[in-house]
């Protein structure tokens, strides 16, 4: 009994299958859902803005969380005072001076995503 053409049928089969799956899903199916979860899920702090100063390609944005004050940096984006923000982890820089503005900030935080919106 020769089994080569039971394979090679099932094999022309299964990828015909496979490729009718391809060309049948949506270009981005399963992607934007979890990607936005996971930024979401990123966004674990939250403050409330106090005031900010844009400096390109930068905005300063000094902000209250809880009883303490915080500055943070982000790349420039639309914030103005009494705006609730939520923003990632970051990187805590000491004692950074800023040549643009000419200032040492004691502490700030660079955060990569930070969103306006969606806190009390």
């Amino acid at each position: 009994m020769n089994l080569f053409p039971s394979l090679l049928v099932f094999s022309i089969s299964a990828a015909a299958f496979a490729a009718a799956q391809v060309a049948t899903a949506s270009p981005d199916a399963g992607m934007k859902q979890p990607a936005a979860v996971s930024r979401d899920a990123k966004l674990t702090q939250t403050a409330k803005v106090l005031g900010t100063i844009k400096a390109p390609p930068y905005n300063y944005i000094e902000a209250a969380q809880g009883k303490n004050t915080i500055w943070l940096a982000t790349t420039t984006i639309a914030v103005q005072k009494g705006d609730v923000i939520r923003f990632d982890e970051g990187m805590v820089m000491n004692d950074f001076y800023s040549k643009t503005l000419k200032r040492t900030f004691p502490s700030i935080l660079f955060v990569n995503t930070l969103v306006v919106g969606n806190g009390k």
